[in-house]
């Protein structure tokens, strides 16, 4: 183990950073004995009725500017959760909501190209009254926090087109938060299937006071061991999606590839929409995974499917789903460096929630990343290797070229010794120093028999990369256009060739280069 993930093992914080039912309002708001008629909000020419849930439909309908939060006010302002993390188009959802105002507004946006908006405005609400739920409680034995908030409002989605969606609350004394939702595929066939983490979402949300990573006191010994999607996000409401995963979502649709969208949480239950996928996407931060998932996962690539990692640390926790119904988990848990606590420990070793690589079930997360998760915090350049890989098409970089800050906050390398599948090239090595320790990131590519390719970024900066240097980069890390325009044009040649199938086909192989690039044995 590196001094690195020893330091994130031990628990350091991070920051990481129509009918009923057709755009169905029913808000009845629950305990007030009131209903509140809602009106439906659908600018452009619809698709037609058999794309209307399909992605690529939406790709140049007019978006909506006005999407973003301007004031987010106090904590207390205005929150709310969903009682699913995701939906298939037309099922309805609760929305649970607090408030300090008299009332709120609901305004649904869907995120996407829109002619480069970002978000179309989906639904709105009339205004419904407001109320201040109860405080939060805390489950004593897991130090889980749940705001258990009755439910404010029925959300149906019916003609909702699959994809991620940002619920925003619009409070009467103007602040404003969002609850995100994403309304699933359940078909991915010949189309590239755009995964979202909210498992790792709610591990580092510490509204109502804990994490995985702090307890109320900050402590990490106070931690929570299981944590619940039964409570807001805190921040904005969808800091980590808008962080870590918006952007990738954006330039997706934006190349009008055939698209699918679905949640580690749904992977785990039902792997469905896997089969037949041309590519599967792991946007951005991806840390929290549970067995089955990783699976499911690998069997898709088994199958042809390829995958690509655009953030670090990857699938490096082992996690539980508990509570709920089938395909509805509520809470996720993880015991980390405490996981001899776990009540499946020792009797079910594979179900401890530790990380991957550590005993019980060692099971290192290279060996489908192809990369090794090693350290935080980092900030360095990104230095390319192999300036002719097919990735790098038209960027014009040459070997050793650099892009300023592009590693960070977290990174992955290739590590000799770990498993990893072969043939597999380094593409990009870039040099760094962690917590006083030189290392490096690595960004690579390898193919399986099945002709599936795959590749990891090697940096969690990826996605933020994608809005470098414009007004939405406001987490950009001194990441600049040129460093924008790589990694789009990267990203874009990844898709693209993702999208015709298995890359060992149309693509030239890799060329195993990690004694070289390493100079060992």
């Amino acid at each position: 183990m590196s001094p690195h993930e020893s330091r994130k093992r031990t628990g350091e914080s991070r920051g990481h950073g129509p009918g009923r039912r057709s755009f169905l309002g029913l808000c009845a708001c629950a305990g007030l004995g009131a209903a509140a008629a809602c009106t439906h909000t659908n600018a452009g020419r619809p698709p037609r009725a058999a794309d209307s849930h399909r992605p690529e439909a939406e790709r140049d309908r007019p978006g909506a500017r006005d999407w973003r939060i301007g004031s987010s006010g106090p904590p207390d302002a205005v929150a709310g959760y969903t009682d699913r993390v995701s939906v298939t188009p037309g099922q309805e959802c609760g929305l649970h909501v607090s408030t300090t105002a008299s009332s709120f507004r609901v305004s649904v946006y869907r995120a996407g190209w829109y002619g480069g908006k970002g978000a179309r405005l989906v639904w709105r609400s009339e205004p419904v009254r407001g109320r201040a739920q109860p405080a939060a409680r805390t489950l004593s034995a897991t130090r889980t926090v749940r705001a258990d908030w009755p439910r404010t409002l029925t959300l149906g989605t019916e003609g909702w087109p699959e994809g991620a969606y940002l619920i925003r609350l619009d409070a009467g004394h103007g602040h404003q938060r969002y609850v995100p939702l994403i309304v699933r595929s359940t078909h991915g066939a010949g189309r590239t299937v755009l995964l979202h983490a909210p498992a790792t979402w709610q591990a580092y949300n510490r509204w109502g006071g804990s994490s995985l990573y702090n307890g109320a006191s900050g402590a990490y010994d106070t931690r929570s061991l299981a944590v619940g999607f039964d409570r807001p996000y805190d921040v904005n409401g969808a800091e980590k999606f808008l962080v870590y995963e918006w952007a990738a979502v954006v330039l997706a649709e934006r190349l009008g590839i055939p698209l699918a969208y679905t949640t580690g949480t749904d992977l785990h239950h039902d792997p469905g929409v896997l089969h037949g996928a041309t590519a599967l996407i792991c946007l951005g931060h991806d840390e929290y995974w549970t067995p089955q998932q990783r699976e499911h996962v690998t069997a898709a690539r088994d199958a042809g499917t390829n995958v690509a990692f655009l953030g670090a640390n990857t699938c490096y926790r082992r996690i539980r789903l508990e509570g709920g119904e089938a395909g509805a988990a509520r809470t996720v848990v993880c015991y980390k460096s405490s996981y001899e606590s776990d009540p499946c420990y020792p009797s079910r070793p594979a179900l401890v929630t530790t990380d991957f690589r550590q005993d019980p079930a060692a099971d290192p997360e290279s060996s489908l990343t192809g990369v090794l998760y090693e350290g935080y915090p980092v900030d360095a350049p990104h230095v390319v290797h192999a300036a002719d890989h097919w990735l790098y098409e038209g960027t014009g970089v040459r070997p050793g070229e650099s892009f300023d800050h592009l590693v960070g906050v977290e990174y992955d390398r290739v590590t000799q010794g770990a498993p990893a599948p072969e043939p597999l090239e380094i593409t990009a090595h870039s040099p760094l120093v962690c917590a006083g320790n030189r290392s490096h990131s690595d960004s690579a590519y390898y193919t399986v028999p099945s002709g599936a390719g795959v590749f990891a970024t090697g940096t969690m900066r990826w996605v933020e990369a994608l809005k470098a240097g414009t007004p939405e980069g406001g987490r950009d890390h001194g990441m600049d256009a040129r460093t924008r325009a790589f990694v789009t044009r990267t990203t874009e040649n990844l898709l693209r060739a993702f999208a015709e199938g298995p890359a060992a086909r149309h693509r030239p192989a890799p060329r195993p280069n990690t004694r070289q690039v390493y100079g060992t044995a």
